[in-house]
């Protein structure tokens, strides 16, 4: 059965932007929930560089993405924000004034007056590994995210990659799969240190197995894998399967954005710069993900469209009520609000 969720506000992108929008609408009495089809907030910055130094956000002469990612969730704490990860959008049907249905992949559906897409370059796609028909097997026994983890109770897994996802994902699976197998093509790792010592515990045990090689082949039958061919360097393996977890990274594409009847301008959404509205009434886009004349794509530009957009999705949310402009170290109706009165 679908889960439902009722909400003033859904946000599509969990990066900096989508995550300072939380406060902004926050600040104006608005409830939001947000999805993204990664594993954690943070978007960009904590996918592809949570280490990298970043130089241009306001007061933080340099700040890491996940240390920027951290700070943010720490700020929009006080709204309780309800964020669904491992999450893609799949439809949006509706309007303005009767409200907006939102599906995703994950059987999920939301009622919402309003829909922010802050989705930086698009969504994230996972990239599919060089293996010779692994299309066949697609959906039913290859996967590329973990939606739940029920999924693979009672399997016998392969797991193959050397970040942090396949690693997070073959210690995180343990109590719930028959047996993983983690395959890596060379023996040092790109993941978090505590990660890989962690597995290499495991592996020492006898909780799971590693192996060094390739993944070169499938065998099974109708879309059902029975084993896997990994070959190391001086042999080749037939490992039992009936699951595969190819973690082999992201890469970004406009994805199902492009079905949503917004206006576009080079796989970018067309907007105002008085709202940042859509084509679409009640459907908002901010961040990397729009386009405007002048556009910079800065986060500090997108915190900038978060402010102004929030103001004009109250108005859509709550037509009768007065928007008040306020000053947080001012208003002690704002800082009651955050906890901080």
């Amino acid at each position: 059965m679908a889960e439902k969720f009722e909400t003033d506000v859904l946000i599509i992108g969990a990066g900096p932007v989508g995550l300072f929008a939380v406060f902004e609408l926050g600040l104006l009495g608005l409830k939001a929930h947000v999805i993204d089809v990664l594993d954690k907030p943070g978007g960009q910055c904590a996918e592809l560089y949570p280490e990298k130094p970043i130089y241009d956000i306001p007061a933080w002469p340099t700040i890491s993405g996940q240390v920027l990612t951290d700070k943010l969730m720490e700020q929009i704490a006080p709204f309780n924000p309800v964020l669904h990860h491992n999450e893609m959008v799949t439809g949006i049907s509706g309007d303005a004034q009767s409200g907006f249905t939102v599906t995703t992949d994950g059987d999920k559906i939301f009622d919402t007056k309003t829909i922010i897409i802050a989705a930086g370059g698009g969504s994230f796609q996972p990239k599919r590994p060089p293996i010779a028909g692994i299309e066949a097997y697609e959906g039913s026994s290859v996967h590329y995210a973990v939606r739940k983890r029920e999924t693979f109770r009672d399997k016998k897994l392969v797991i193959v990659g050397g970040g942090d996802s396949a690693l997070d994902w073959s210690i995180d699976l343990l109590d719930v799969a028959e047996h993983i197998t983690l395959v890596h093509r060379r023996p040092n790792f790109r993941a978090h240190t505590d990660s890989v010592n962690k597995m290499q515990a495991l592996v020492d045990a006898g909780k799971m197995d590693l192996v060094i090689g390739q993944v070169k082949g499938l065998n099974g039958e109708d879309g059902q894998l029975s084993s896997v061919e990994i070959k190391g360097k001086e042999e080749t393996k037939i490992v039992p399967c009936d699951t595969l977890l190819p973690f082999f990274g992201l890469t970004m594409k406009l994805g199902p954005i492009s079905d949503w009847n917004l206006e576009l301008e080079n796989d970018l959404i067309k907007v105002d710069t008085e709202k940042f509205s859509t084509s679409r009434e009640g459907i908002f886009a901010i961040g990397d993900i729009n386009y405007y004349p002048g556009k910079l794509k800065l986060i500090l530009s997108g915190f900038h469209e978060g402010a102004l957009m929030a103001q004009a999705a109250k108005r859509i949310i709550h037509p009768d009520e007065k928007v008040v402009f306020q000053y947080t170290t001012s208003s002690s109706n704002l800082q009651q609000k955050l906890g901080v009165a």
